[in-house]
């Protein structure tokens, strides 16, 4: 049986198709490293967009990147669920909202859908879209339609261990209906969140067992960083350090190196991020 998010992938080295059987959950294939991202040259590019009447913040631009990223990196998009591998039918990113004047335990999460064409200016505008709908959805006392989600699953009362049963075997045979797909969080491509917006260290985020999130990236307060230059010169840099967590049935070590060092290389240089993805030269 199909999956209404996702189209098995085929025709893969023998491989993948072996490990999810040894890995059989997500948690079980965590690999995890740290990324440091220069901010001199995000700091740079922002100011001048400033200039210019444009406001880009640093989710944006990691945003903007990674969903590029995915583009020419198309192994990024996939998920295992129930020993098989899948390729997402789209590009969601899975978000946390801080909510203005709640509690730490009453922040939102939701996904914003973003496409290979978006340019930095595209995702900012979806970025400032997405708060101010959520902001207002919370604000009105109703929340988003996650929140709802989760209180109704609540208010099943002894009956929320047999819910939760039934989800997780509807996920993992491909039966949640569309409507849950879409607004379920932990259904999207990515898991992004900016612990520096509330003064944090970065971490590594899990990934869920449950869902087809296979790679979560959770930036934290920006640090020096110490580099040995070519010259044999000491260097220290100014970066934001990005915890990366990966589901490593979808891809080797090898291509998601290849993938954060072309990420890395994007944000070095985000005016690239004005244009659309280049996906003439994917890597498979």
């Amino acid at each position: 049986m199909g999956r209404p998010d996702g189209i098995r992938v085929k025709n893969e080295v023998p491989m993948y198709y072996l490990i999810p059987q040894f890995m059989t959950e997500r948690h079980d294939a965590m690999n995890m490293v740290t990324v440091d991202i220069p901010e001199e040259p995000l700091r740079r590019y922002m100011n001048a967009k400033r200039r210019e009447g444009h406001h880009i913040s640093h989710m944006a631009l990691v945003m903007t990147a990674y969903t590029h990223l995915a583009a020419e990196f198309p192994s990024l998009n996939r998920f295992v669920v129930n020993k098989r591998i899948y390729q997402h039918k789209d590009f969601k990113v899975a978000l946390v909202v801080l909510r203005p004047g709640a509690s730490a335990n009453e922040n939102a999460m939701s996904k914003l859908a973003l496409e290979p064409t978006d340019t930095v200016f595209d995702v900012q505008r979806k970025i400032d879209e997405y708060v101010e709908k959520n902001s207002a959805a919370v604000e009105s006392g109703g929340g988003n339609s996650m929140d709802k989600v989760m209180r109704f699953l609540v208010g099943l009362g002894g009956l929320v261990n047999f819910a939760g049963w039934l989800l997780r075997f509807g996920d993992r045979h491909g039966l949640l209906p569309q409507a849950l797909l879409d607004v379920s969080p932990f259904h999207a491509s990515v898991l992004l969140t900016n612990l520096a917006s509330i003064r944090t260290n970065h971490i590594y985020h899990h990934v869920y067992d449950f869902g087809t999130t296979s790679v979560a990236i959770a930036m934290g307060n920006m640090r020096d960083v110490v580099k040995k230059g070519r010259d044999g010169a000491i260097e220290v840099i100014r970066c934001i350090p990005m915890g990366v967590v990966m589901d490593e049935r979808i891809a080797s070590g090898h291509y998601f190196a290849l993938a954060f060092a072309r990420l890395k290389e994007m944000l070095a240089h985000p005016e690239e991020l004005e244009k659309p993805a280049d996906t003439s030269h994917s890597v498979t």
